[in-house]
């Protein structure tokens, strides 16, 4: 490291205004004549980094003190700023600090400023994972799922964010000072439902190191959780209990699908108490004598049953004569009302008052 040549501090006791420094009664300039440019600097470990002292007015000598690449006091009054450099930037608690010392009146003074840096890393990796859990999930249980995340720096810019599929679930925010990489966890409590079955879970680990930083801001991304949900079966809400009307000495058709996971099973009971085990969810219905007959399809799998009812009316055939009867002499009738009208209008001619 090169030597930096600095004055010893006298410490002296002054009288301050706002515009002025009072010493022995000689007029001294408030405040250090120093800036930085730029004042604030977000640097990537590994990569490079630059910043400019600038002095204004006369100088005796300015420099910089680090850790890494410290830069000996320039006399030159010529000079009016120096840089700090760093081709790899590798030091986590690095804090350069340029100096400046000055003559005023007859007096050596010196002042400093320290530069306000942040050395930040993304993750090396960011996964998901079930919290003592493998294999498919149950419906209405509650599970953990947590996000890890690895060698990040510096964490108090850490957030970790939550999402199913494209929405937002939850986040993570974290108020730890440590500057070098530490590895992190966030948790997240769900409940799923049969609507969850497929659906992915990930998280995204992200650094909002301001507005001196990268934009957009860093993140890491994990690898999609897709959830498996077993849950009984259901029949949906336009599939409720069915009533259709038959003639007697005719089938009718007689579908059941029901959702679940595993897949369901059928099962069908008929009006004669025999159950019949079918994989099919469609059967037809034998020729039955008139009157009121309920089926009933059973879905089910391993972690329970649904059932619905369909009733199925069997109108005799006698009725639907009868029925046909009436409506073919009603028909006969207004057909023979009709024609007898025509008739006597066209009888009447124009004279006719109808």
């Amino acid at each position: 490291m090169s030597k930096v040549l600095r004055w010893k501090r006298r410490w002296i006791c002054l009288a301050v205004t706002s515009v002025q420094n009072v010493k022995s009664g000689i007029l001294h300039v408030s405040g250090c004549p120093l800036k930085m440019e730029p004042s604030t600097v977000v640097v990537r470990y590994g990569d490079p980094v630059s910043v400019n002292c600038t002095v204004s007015g006369k100088h005796e000598g300015i420099g910089w003190e680090a850790s890494e690449g410290s830069v000996d006091m320039v006399s030159d009054v010529n000079v009016k700023f120096v840089t700090w450099s760093l081709e790899t930037l590798t030091d986590w608690e690095i804090s350069p600090k340029c100096f400046g010392n000055f003559l005023i009146n007859a007096e050596h003074d010196q002042c400093d400023k320290r530069l306000n840096i942040t050395v930040y890393k993304p993750p090396d990796s960011v996964s998901i994972s079930a919290v003592n859990h493998t294999g498919p999930m149950l419906e209405g249980e509650h599970y953990q799922l947590q996000c890890e995340v690895q060698n990040i720096a510096p964490v108090q810019y850490l957030t970790v964010k939550w999402y199913k599929g494209e929405t937002l679930e939850n986040q993570t925010s974290y108020d730890a000072l440590t500057k070098t990489p530490v590895n992190v966890s966030s948790t997240l409590l769900i409940t799923p439902t049969s609507t969850d079955d497929g659906a992915q879970y990930s998280c995204v680990a992200e650094l909002e190191l301001g507005p001196e930083g990268p934009q957009p801001p860093p993140e890491v991304k994990s690898d999609p959780f897709n959830m498996i949900v077993h849950y009984l079966p259901f029949f949906s809400d336009d599939d409720d209990d069915e009533t259709l009307e038959v003639t007697e000495g005719e089938g009718v058709p007689l579908r059941c699908s029901a959702q679940g996971n595993p897949l369901p099973a059928y099962s069908w009971s008929s009006p004669l108490d025999e159950e019949e085990k079918t994989s099919e969810i469609q059967i037809t219905s034998a020729s039955l004598t008139p009157g009121t007959h309920v089926y009933t399809c059973t879905a089910s799998n391993q972690l329970g049953l649904q059932s619905k009812n369909f009733t199925v009316k069997v109108i005799p055939q006698g009725d639907q004569t009868v029925l046909w009867t009436v409506i073919g002499i009603g028909l006969a009738v207004a057909v023979f009302l009709i024609l007898g009208y025509l008739y006597y209008k066209s009888r009447d001619g124009a004279n006719s008052i109808i």
